[in-house]
């Protein structure tokens, strides 16, 4: 690759905005900023409301740095309606949709494409964000739930999960379209999808299906979740805090913080902790086999991924009950920074055209 081309990334998180250059494939410079309760006290939930905010530690970073030229900018998707899987230009539809709040839900990626553009326009360069967590595939039978009222939505770690189908497609040297696989991303979230030819073609909802992960709930007993909604209680937001940020781990352990929960288990022999750690083991080994009945059973390999994939008692449960379905691998880890740079640099090179939104 002859021209040297110099992609600024950056995905803002709930209490981060996290900022890279890379230089084609080489990560040249990264920054993560943390910012305090304090300092987002003053906005409202909205993401939006924080541009300006984001937009100044961005800046504040980029002069530090003495960048004085670019080839494009590319942000985090945000909770867009249902898209396909690529490398999407910014454009005005995808601007006036975040700022309207015409958008599948409210998180803090939702403006990594303002915050791109708003860095991109300045130096006179595309911006881009790439295979947000809306990415859309699924077959028609994986839409459908059980109650009309509650079709199956696809809400998966794709970021991710697409850059181990392309490592593991490099690795092999085989076509991404000719891949069978099922990849379980673990992280704080928890997706498990099987790939058919390439695609995604189901998953669990990592925000409310699947396997309990360190701080979510995944799929409950539902007349007990019912039962719990009416006891009089907790109101609506406390029920969505209890599945989405206080379950699973959490919920059992007091934490849902990885290191220290293996820690307890190895240095104290913590049983109590072993237990639920093997639980989630079990759940995640459960969803691997359910959605291997998905592609028939033409399961290729498995790839355990995220950043819990490092945790050898969790991985080790896991494997021991799927490696009869087909040989597993680890990509551990969650480089959101490098598969951003990645998806841009293949379309500055032409391997692949920037889709519409």
């Amino acid at each position: 690759m002859g021209k040297k081309l110099k992609i600024l990334v950056i995905n803002p998180g709930n209490m981060s905005t996290h900022i890279a250059l890379f230089e084609n494939d080489n990560l040249i410079r990264e920054e993560k900023v943390e910012h305090s309760k304090e300092e987002l006290s003053r906005f409202s939930y909205r993401a939006v409301d924080q541009i300006d905010f984001r937009s100044n530690v961005i800046n504040v970073v980029l002069n530090k740095w003495n960048i004085t030229d670019l080839s494009a900018v590319i942000g985090r998707g945000g909770l867009f309606k249902p898209l396909e899987s690529g490398t999407y230009a910014v454009n005005d539809k995808m601007v006036e949709d975040i700022e309207k709040g015409n958008m599948s839900g409210e998180h803090m990626s939702n403006i990594g494409a303002l915050l791109a553009m708003a860095v991109a326009n300045k130096f006179g360069v595309p911006s881009y964000i790439a295979d947000p967590v809306s990415v859309d595939e699924f077959e028609p039978l994986a839409r459908v739930s059980g109650i009309p009222q509650i079709p199956r939505d696809a809400l998966q770690h794709t970021l991710n999960i697409k850059s181990v189908i392309r490592r593991y497609s490099s690795e092999t040297a085989k076509k991404l379209e000719e891949l069978n696989l099922i990849v379980a991303h673990l992280g704080s979230g928890i997706s498990i999808c099987p790939i058919k030819k390439g695609r995604i073609v189901d998953a669990n909802n990592a925000i409310q299906e699947g396997p309990f992960s360190p701080q979510r709930s995944g799929g409950l007993p539902v007349n007990h979740l019912i039962d719990l909604c009416f006891s009089g209680k907790y109101t609506q937001p406390e029920i969505k805090k209890l599945v989405t940020g206080k379950g699973g781990l959490t919920a059992y352990l007091g934490t849902g913080n990885l290191k220290e929960i293996v820690a307890s288990i190895e240095k104290e022999n913590d049983t109590i902790s072993k237990f639920y750690l093997e639980a989630m083991a079990y759940q995640i080994a459960k969803e691997i086999g359910a959605m291997a009945t998905v592609i028939k059973g033409d399961v290729e390999a498995i790839i355990l991924t995220g950043n819990a994939a490092y945790v050898k008692l969790l991985v080790d449960g896991i494997k021991e009950r799927v490696k009869f379905i087909a040989p597993v691998f680890v990509f551990a880890g969650a480089d959101e920074m490098r598969a951003l740079a990645e998806n841009a640099l293949r379309v500055l090179t032409g391997k692949e055209s920037a889709k519409i939104y």
